[in-house]
């Protein structure tokens, strides 16, 4: 719960920063008449309207869970970030749209170092600011707060792009440019647009997430327990800042009900020392079968019914699948 507070914090102050920005951005437009300089402060008009949507949407996620929602409220997390992708792929299709539309309208550019000087001072602040939200979202798993420090960081590389361009503008005069300018990073907001609406997308279609099963499997492979016979069906679904994850966890068969309850007791409180409070663990317990003696590492069995062969590293490929493992 703290750190759905802390997330929804950082949204709000990330939408106030979007409001400042775009005011300095309109001002630098207004002076020098760069369309270029427009495409920067339409994106932040994005910036805006995602910036609402994805503190609205760390609101309802910070909710605790209910009876309509057992699960919590996190996929609203997912939502924020479809919106905002789609956004910036409107916003960069707008501007080709409109740098098409005055490609053959020539017109001159004026006070360009003043525009150059606000667009630099917002392009650095924005930097700085999508920096601490993609390094508070990473650390929150926050995809609303990443999605929101990539769009900043991109709107961050954009303005200093625009910058590079306007200062040939200004040394050789060639004002066409400034159009060209506008158009290529309309193409790079698209494509930042589609990554980050595929990775929402991925979010509410529940696909997996390898590189988190991989962390996972590494860290229960790192302090595998005697009694952990085998593990399989391991599946992790991330809602919002929250991680569910389930398994089947085989265990000695002769082990009674309090027995194999604490082996899943140590399992999750390994989970949760890595990930913390925000993870839920549901590990379903099966009994060993004698196909799982030539893999299982208990030195003193009194039931083995046939010798140790190996020791079976448990790998993305063979802990997903659901099936005991053997020889």
């Amino acid at each position: 719960m703290e750190k759905a507070i802390q997330n929804f914090r950082t949204q709000l102050y990330v939408l106030l920063l979007s409001v400042v920005l775009f005011t300095i951005k309109i001002v630098a437009w207004y002076l020098t008449g760069s369309l270029s300089i427009l495409t920067d402060a339409l994106e932040s008009i994005v910036n805006i309207v995602a910036g609402i949507a994805g503190a609205y949407s760390l609101f309802v996620a910070a909710k605790p869970k209910d009876a309509e929602h057992p699960y919590g409220h996190g996929k609203a997390e997912f939502l924020s970030a479809a919106l905002e992708g789609t956004l910036i792929i409107l916003a960069g299709l707008y501007i080709i749209y409109e740098s098409l539309q005055s490609l053959f309208l020539s017109h001159r550019l004026s006070a360009l170092n003043n525009g150059m000087i606000l667009i630099a001072a917002s392009a650095l602040i924005n930097y700085l600011a999508g920096a601490f939200c993609l390094r508070q979202g990473k650390r929150n798993r926050s995809l609303a707060l990443q999605a929101t420090g990539k769009h900043l960081q991109t709107d961050a590389w954009s303005s200093f792009a625009i910058i590079s361009g306007l200062v040939l503008i200004a040394v050789f005069k060639i004002f066409w440019l400034d159009k060209v300018l506008a158009m290529a990073m309309s193409v790079l907001i698209i494509y930042n647009g589609y990554k980050i609406l595929r990775q929402s997308v991925a979010g509410i279609m529940d696909e997996a997430d390898k590189d988190l099963l991989n962390e996972t499997i590494q860290l229960i492979n790192e302090n595998r327990r005697p009694n952990w016979i085998d593990l399989h069906n391991l599946r992790v679904i991330k809602y919002g800042s929250r991680l569910h994850v389930d398994c089947h966890l085989t265990v000695p068969w002769y082990l009674n009900v309090h027995e194999a309850h604490k082996e899943v007791e140590l399992l999750n409180q390994l989970i949760d020392e890595k990930y913390g409070a925000a993870v839920e663990m549901f590990v379903h317990t099966d009994g060993c079968l004698p196909m799982s003696c030539p893999i299982c590492v208990k030195d003193e069995c009194p039931v083995r019914q046939s010798p140790f062969q190996k020791r079976l590293k448990w790998t993305f490929e063979n802990v997903v699948q659901n099936k005991k493992h053997t020889i």
